[in-house]
């Protein structure tokens, strides 16, 4: 039985311009005890997804899916109530930005001390052990001085700890980290990464990690889902993603990475040619169509995600894993 299984998730937004479609038929399983990366650019939808299946999206959104399940059961015909108690047990996220997800007007005591009160824990003394606990887990020093500051006290690799730690106190079977290094530098990246698959497997957790960092994903996950436009376009394991891409659009971001040890100086950045479209005015079709050099006509009609085998791809000429890459356009960016 698998921990999260996702089926045709679409996620529409009613605007004054009319209804848009931010995620398209989202599909995504997720094992006990896998590791799991999302990766595509920025309003691809990999956040929208996930916060979607948490409950966690804005009002003016309209939400439906063949198939929502987590540990097994249905959420899609449980109650409000019901269905909330189960994610909130069972799933955790890890948001970009930590300063925007703690209050500024409160010490790190008092909202620690909020979280573990919506979790159950009922005493005082229950609550101050675990907060003990869940800090010096993260690996912070000086904890008592740590509680009674305010965020803006704290540097950015203190503040991304205690958001773990935050994510932590219910024991989810499944972790959400989007984006969790974003705001660091190089050696707190480092740092954060390998706390938060120490943690992971140290408490047989799952990991979904959101990223548009491929050599992050490639080091920390075991299977891959790249989107584009709201659409999965390719998914499977990341070594066989990473090594032998079948989406031109993968490809391209593949190609984009940039190698500190090849590149010449001042050579130009290999990009796709033009940009990404926008929600209101998707192409016709395939909607990296305009973009990709392998287009014909038959990419005005809409391409299905093949899901034939473990390696799936939404493209009507597929790249040849034998082949080589030929639609990158080198521009002087």
């Amino acid at each position: 039985m698998s921990l999260l299984q996702v089926e045709n998730l679409c996620i529409d937004f009613e605007t004054t311009f009319g209804r848009i479609r931010a995620v398209d038929n989202f599909n995504i399983r997720i094992e006990h005890g896998a590791f799991h990366g999302i990766v595509g650019e920025s309003g691809a939808g990999k956040s929208l997804a996930v916060l979607a299946i948490m409950g966690l999206v804005r009002e003016n959104s309209v939400i439906s899916a063949d198939h929502l399940s987590l540990e097994g059961q249905d959420l899609l015909t449980m109650n409000e109530t019901s269905r909330r108690k189960l994610v909130y047990q069972a799933m955790s996220i890890i948001f970009q930005e930590p300063t925007t997800s703690l209050n500024p007007c409160f010490t790190i005591a008092y909202q620690m001390n909020e979280t573990l009160k919506a979790h159950g824990h009922r005493t005082a003394k229950q609550r101050k052990n675990r907060v003990l606990e869940l800090l010096n887990d993260v690996g912070l020093i000086n904890i008592n001085g740590i509680l009674q500051s305010y965020p803006h006290q704290l540097t950015q690799g203190m503040l991304q700890r205690i958001m773990i730690a935050i994510a932590l106190a219910c024991d989810p079977l499944l972790l959400i980290a989007d984006e969790p290094t974003t705001s660091l530098d190089l050696s707190e990246q480092i740092q954060i990464m390998d706390l938060l698959t120490k943690l992971v497997e140290q408490r047989n957790m799952s990991l979904v990690l959101i990223s548009h960092d491929f050599k992050l994903l490639a080091d920390e996950t075991d299977q891959l889902t790249v989107m584009y436009c709201g659409q999965i376009i390719e998914a499977g394991p990341t070594k066989e993603i990473i090594n032998s891409p079948r989406h031109p659009y993968t490809e391209a971001l593949l190609a984009s990475v940039p190698d500190s040890w090849n590149v010449e100086p001042k050579s130009p950045v290999p990009t796709l040619k033009g940009s990404t479209p926008s929600l209101y005015h998707f192409p016709v079709g395939c909607y990296l169509g305009p973009r990709c050099q392998f287009a014909s006509a038959k990419c005005v009609r809409k391409p299905r995600l093949d899901r034939s085998s473990n390696h799936h791809v939404r493209c009507h000429s597929p790249i040849d894993k034998d082949a080589t890459s030929q639609n990158i356009v080198v521009t002087n960016s």
